[in-house]
């Protein structure tokens, strides 16, 4: 009677470590793609620092250039050549500027490519009063 509930026991853990393996690879990958949705949010928080810098950059100066400039300098740790800046000003000091940044936000954690596009495209808007006259 003793033996039986030994390989009953036996049977039960076996058949744990079989639904685990089965399991395992769904965790894994749910696990990867929650990593690569963290890099994305990550992204977009980046992207909307860069619209900001180029709003205030085209707040206090006229030159698109240097707008772009401090649009692209608040890009840390995202590819520059995958970003867009747009500025759109309405008129002289006291009005608004607005600074539109795009990019294009790869995905980079394997395994998990499959479900998402190829590139997401991030968007963030900043809209500032223009400064002097």
């Amino acid at each position: 009677m003793r033996r039986f509930a030994i390989r009953r026991g036996m049977g039960e853990r076996a058949s744990a470590s079989v639904e685990f393996a089965l399991v395992l690879p769904l965790v894994l990958i749910m696990t990867l793609a929650v990593v690569q949705v963290g890099l994305l949010v990550k992204d977009q928080l980046i992207v909307e620092e860069c619209a900001r810098a180029g709003a205030r950059q085209a707040s206090v100066s006229t030159d698109d250039s240097s707008v772009t400039a401090a649009a692209l300098e608040a890009a840390v740790s995202i590819d520059p050549d995958r970003l867009t800046v747009t500025i759109d000003r309405e008129g002289a000091g006291g009005t608004p500027v607005t600074v539109h940044v795009d990019y294009a936000a790869p995905i980079v954690v394997p395994l998990v490519t499959w479900l998402f596009p190829t590139t997401v495209d991030l968007g963030a808007e900043a809209i500032m009063r223009q400064e002097g006259g």
